[in-house]
């Protein structure tokens, strides 16, 4: 199921691409969904602790944020994180999965709502099932405590648009 919709909000197109968002704004959303990715990241580490590609394309998105990688290479392990999910139980997957959503955003700033909801699946997952809605509940407050004020509103609205193609995972 794609998380990105088939017409693309013009505030998460960067200006140069013939939207709206800035250079400083797309790198706050790839923050935050670099944060929300490395949030779950344990769920990965603790069950593959020898498989560093999640972390590592984590680390990738944040030096495409300081400007010390291209786009190209953030695109490129974005891939490589998600491969590390193939084949491994629902919260080891969507974890490994946030973190390909996460260093996406530098290709595509939309991602970062992938990033942010695979995390929410991730804490789901992880939680005994009668305990899974509130863990993921506990999850999105933390993912929207963590918002730069600057990008506050439209990372809301976007979860409003995109929920249904988000897996209903910003509502309770």
């Amino acid at each position: 199921m794609p998380i990105l919709p088939k017409e693309r909000d013009p505030r998460l197109v960067t200006i140069r691409r013939g939207g709206t968002l800035s250079d400083e704004h797309h790198r706050m959303l790839a923050a935050w969904a670099l944060d929300c990715a490395e949030h779950v990241l344990p769920l990965f580490e603790d069950r593959q602790p020898g498989d560093t590609r999640p972390r590592h394309a984590i680390e990738v998105g944040r030096a495409w944020i300081r400007g010390e990688v291209p786009m190209r290479e953030a695109h490129r392990e974005a891939f490589v994180a998600n491969s590390a999910g193939r084949s491994m139980p629902d919260p080891v997957k969507f974890a490994a999965l946030a973190a390909g959503q996460a260093v996406a955003v530098a290709h595509v700033a939309a991602h970062d709502l992938g990033a942010a909801a695979y995390a929410i699946r991730a804490a789901g997952a992880a939680a005994e099932s009668r305990d899974a809605a509130a863990a993921r509940a506990a999850e999105r407050e933390w993912q929207r405590s963590q918002l730069p004020a600057a990008v506050r509103e439209l990372v809301l609205d976007d979860q409003k648009h995109r929920n249904a193609i988000c897996w209903n995972v910003f509502t309770d």
